[in-house]
This record gives structure tokens, sequence and C-alpha cells, in this order.
């Protein structure tokens, strides 16, 4: 019996392997997949090719050559300061901002029975949440600078000088009051969802067992929003961490924050430094992708209590 030929017709195996492929080809969505083109090259273009051109000059020299003496820069006083600065105002107003939106979605969701409102206090906290940058640093100095509307009105009504009492708009304290302005309205749009989600059945039924509103907060309400509310907290820290144009509108560079110290180093004046911005970029997105993975982390399991 002779072998039959193995260079004639396909096999077996190579035809379940070409009805695969073009099974597998036939199963793609190709209509979303045009439509979401767009969103994945701008996140390319803006996300994917800076972290590349970050990670490639953060390892050379000036003279291009490799080298890892960039990052020995980190520990310097200046950089440090910075480091340090944008963390404590980052977690300083990361903190009042997720007990204060906690406080107001706790009085919306649970004490505030007038729906026009809550509906109101909403949409304050919807656009509050989104205003930031110049815009925000300009209402601040236009309301609480040296001659500001509420400076001004406090000094003639009632004689009080803010300003000679130790206030500064221009310094840590100042920058913190106008974080908080959306920080606040952040936190209330991530807890308020699971606040109105919290069953009533759970309320009523530690009530019939005895249970004080205090016992309820303290062993069933909290405990079901605490992994909503620690990512309130991580979602704020990075978008405190993050913010450069609030910063630099407000006060220059009365306060030495990474951002500002970043943007210092790339503008090109007698500070520019591009190894060291391009560390100090790369030192930013590593806090934010662990803060913001925490964020997404914590999400999830807050959406599996709620079920």
């Amino acid at each position: 019996m002779k072998p039959q030929s193995t260079h004639g017709k396909p096999g077996a195996s190579g035809i379940r392997a070409g009805l695969a492929g073009t099974s597998s080809l036939k199963s793609i969505d190709w209509p979303a997949l045009l439509a979401t083109a767009p969103f994945f090259m701008f996140a390319i273009v803006m996300m994917v090719m800076p972290t590349a051109a970050l990670l490639a000059t953060a390892f050379v020299d000036k003279q291009g050559g490799f080298t890892l003496a960039n990052f020995a820069e980190i520990v310097t006083p200046e950089v440090a300061d910075a480091f340090m600065a944008s963390a404590k105002i980052s977690a300083v107003t990361a903190g009042l901002g997720t007990v204060l939106g906690l406080v107001l979605a706790l009085t919306v969701g649970r004490r505030m029975t007038s729906q026009k409102v809550k509906a109101a206090v909403m949409s304050f906290c919807g656009v509050a949440s989104h205003f930031s940058g110049i815009p925000l640093a300009f209402a601040f100095i236009a309301t609480l600078g040296r001659l500001g509307l509420v400076t001004v009105f406090l000094r003639k009504a009632f004689g009080i000088d803010i300003y000679a009492a130790g206030f500064e708009l221009a310094s840590f304290s100042g920058l913190t009051l106008t974080y908080l302005f959306f920080q606040v309205p952040i936190a209330f749009t991530i807890i308020m969802p699971a606040v109105d989600r919290l069953s009533t059945q759970t309320r009523e039924a530690a009530e019939m067992l005895g249970a004080t509103a205090t016992q309820y907060w303290r062993f069933v309400g909290l405990p079901i929003l605490w992994p909503t509310i620690l990512g309130a907290l991580a979602l704020l820290f990075a978008n405190a961490f993050g913010g450069v144009a609030t910063a630099y509108a407000l006060t220059g560079t009365a306060v030495n924050v990474i951002p500002i110290l970043l943007y210092a180093q790339i503008r090109g004046d007698v500070l520019h430094n591009e190894q060291l911005g391009a560390v100090l970029a790369l030192l930013m997105v590593f806090v934010m992708t662990v803060t913001i993975s925490l964020y997404l982390m914590l999400r999830v399991r807050s959406e599996r209590w709620m079920k």
C-alpha cells in the first residue's frame, strides 16, 4: 500500500484550523471595534506614547547615554520637600474631603426630605466637582484675596482682617481650602449612590433587635460603606496629587509641590532639566497608578457588597 501524500489536499487538522480562524474573525464585532477605535487611538497618543517618551528620557543623560543618576536627584532636599508637600496636601484634602462628602451624602440621602433641595445639592456638586484650574483660582482670589469680596466685607462690616490674623491664600492653608471646593463634591458624588442603596430592611432589623442609631452605623452601615469611603479617599488623593493648574495659578511658586516643580523643569527657564522632569513625571505616574488601581479595586468590592 502506498502512503498517502501530504502535499496534496490539506489534512483534517489544517481544515479545522482554517475554519477556526475564519469563525474567530466572523465573531469580532467590527462595528463596535470601529466605534471604539478613536478612543484607543487617543489613549495611545495621549497616554502610551508620552509614558514611553518619559521612560526613554528618564534613563539617559544629557549626552544621550544610559544612566541611573537621574533618579538620585529624587532624594535632594528640593525634590523631597516638594514630594512631602504634595503628599501632605493630598492626604489632608482627601481626608477632609471624604469626611465632609460622607456627612453631606448622609444628610442629603437620609435626612433631607425635600426632593427639590436634594436635586439642587446634587446638581451643584456635579458642577463643582469639575470646577478647577485657573477659573477656580481666580474665583478664590476674587473672593478671599487681599481685596476679595469676602475679605473686604469682613474688614468693613465686622473689623475682621483675616490676613492680619495670619491667613494667606497663596499658602498651604489657602491651597487646601481651594482644593476642598472640588474635593468635597467629588467625594459626595462617589459616596451618594452607596448611601442611596443602603437597605432600609437592615436598619429596621437592627432597630427591632434593640440597636441604637450609633450601633447601627458602627456595626452595619459604615462597614458596608467602608469600601466606597476608602475608594473615595484614594481617588481624592490622586486628584489632588496630580493637580497643577489650580496650585500654580493660585500660589505661583510659593508652595513647592511636585506638579509645580515638574513644570519648572520642563518650561525652559533656568531650572530646566528635562531628565529630572521625566523622573518626576514617572514618580507622579506611579503614585497615580497605585491610587487609581486601589480605587478601582475598592469600587468593585463596594458594588459587590451592594448587590
